[in-house]
């Protein structure tokens, strides 16, 4: 029988749906029989229920269950009928003047958009290029000596300088009273690395064990502690420890310390340039697909499903009460989090899943099996035991599915690059670490 679509709004359409009384009864009767057989009740041997009591009891719940299924049921079919790719669910209410011995229901839905991709060749995409270079190797090989570096104490007339580690005591006042937080005794941090805003670490290089300074601090506008942001206080400050930092020599016995195959100066340096190329490969690659993506959706045309939209919006808020829990917020799954502070990036996100799918079938983009194989394969060369880590992708279809979703998206980038004017812009090491942003 022929399924009549009725367009309400762009996305939206209404089906009405028709079922005989006569199946919904039949089919509440044949559930109450089986629950009669297994339901116990006070008074009455299992099985031994009467059906009148049966039917009292949970006829209206069974009733509820039949006619969801059934409608269910027949909205399915109307849609499959009418070829409908439906996005989020129906909503259904039953009408009123049906024929004598049916129900009648109206099902309002929305339905995936056509989406009009327009030409590629037209878009325009900058592709980013990096290099590894000697002074990445060197700031890579800084960090590491930093990373197992020792302390040694200072002699009693030596002062603290930059990359020292100072053991303070120290109480800061606003107004001539201290603040929560404002006052520790036995502090540690490092000298000249930012741990500590400027002011203090200003007021203690130069100072030699057993001084004290008192000094004036800005908390700036924006500092994270609300109730002495924007204020001035004054701070004391005792000096009881400087120990300088002593970093390991670049030898073959720091390459050994590091579990390096070829333990010497060379092999460590080619494994930092193995390991950076990597992070640098990667990096890029998600440049790259994020302006190939801009691009693509710039060049489409298409509606956005307000249940997609509203599904995605849910998926968001509940992963930022997530990471509020995991923070140790209290009643996070309480906490006021609008709509409207995800809604760009939801709207964004579907569009750009909607197009990609669109590129994929009209393209054959899919992930092949021996492009997902060598995915892993890649993911996994970083691992001391690779062979491991395959295995862990290839146990569970979740993971598996991430893997196939970042080959599909490999594919239409490249795809896409292969299409669109591409300028290419080289950008150094340092600028690609530092825009490296996340991505909507």
């Amino acid at each position: 029988m022929a399924v009549n679509v009725e367009t309400l709004e762009k996305l939206e359409r209404k089906i009405t749906l028709t079922l005989p009384v006569s199946v919904i009864q039949s089919e509440v009767d044949q559930r109450l029989k089986r629950l009669a057989r297994t339901v116990k009740m006070d008074g009455f041997r299992p099985g031994k229920v009467p059906m009148s009591v049966v039917q009292q009891r949970y006829g209206y719940s069974v009733q509820y269950e039949v006619m969801n299924d059934k409608v269910g049921q027949a909205f399915s079919a109307a849609a499959n009928e009418a070829n409908l790719r439906i996005a989020g669910q129906p909503t259904i209410t039953e009408k009123d003047g049906a024929p004598e011995g049916e129900l009648a229901f109206d099902a309002v839905f929305e339905v995936y958009p056509d989406v009009k991709i327009g030409d590629l060749a037209e878009a325009k995409v900058e592709k980013l290029t990096a290099e590894v270079d000697d002074a990445a190797i060197d700031r890579t090989l800084d960090i590491l000596r930093k990373q197992r570096q020792t302390f040694s104490q200072r002699a009693q007339e030596q002062a603290a300088q930059d990359g020292d580690r100072v053991t303070v005591d120290f109480e800061g006042k606003i107004e001539g009273e201290t603040f929560q937080g404002g006052k520790a005794e036995d502090f540690q941090f490092s000298v000249g690395e930012g741990q500590m805003l400027k002011e203090f670490e200003d007021a203690v290089r130069g100072m030699k064990v057993g001084e004290s300074k008192t000094f004036p601090l800005d908390f700036p506008a924006d500092y994270h502690g609300k109730d002495v942001a924007g204020k001035q206080a004054d701070f004391l400050v005792t000096v009881k420890k400087i120990e300088q930092a002593n970093l390991p020599e670049v030898n073959e016995l720091f390459a050994k310390s590091l579990g390096i195959a070829d333990a010497t100066v060379d092999g460590l340096r080619a494994d930092i340039r193995k390991n950076l190329e990597r992070e640098v490969k990667f990096r890029v690659l998600a440049k790259n697909k994020q302006a190939a993506m801009d691009a693509l959706v710039e060049k489409a045309e298409l509606d956005l499903p307000r249940a997609a939209v509203q599904a995605e919006l849910d998926r968001m808020v509940a992963n930022a009460r997530a990471e509020l829990k995991n923070r140790g917020m209290k009643d996070a799954d309480k906490a006021p989090i609008p709509d409207d502070m995800f809604r760009p990036q939801a709207e964004r996100r579907v569009r750009a899943g909607l197009v990609v799918a669109e590129l994929v079938r009209a393209n054959g983009l899919e992930a092949k099996p021996e492009q997902i194989k060598a995915h892993i394969d890649e993911l996994a060369s970083s691992y001391e035991k690779p062979a491991d880590v395959v295995r862990w992708y290839q146990s569970d279809r979740q993971r598996l599915g991430e893997v196939e979703a970042m080959v599909i998206e490999n594919n239409v980038t490249d795809f896409l690059l292969s299409k669109a004017q591409v300028t290419e812009k080289a950008v150094s090491f340092e600028e690609l670490m530092a825009q490296q942003g996340q991505q909507g």
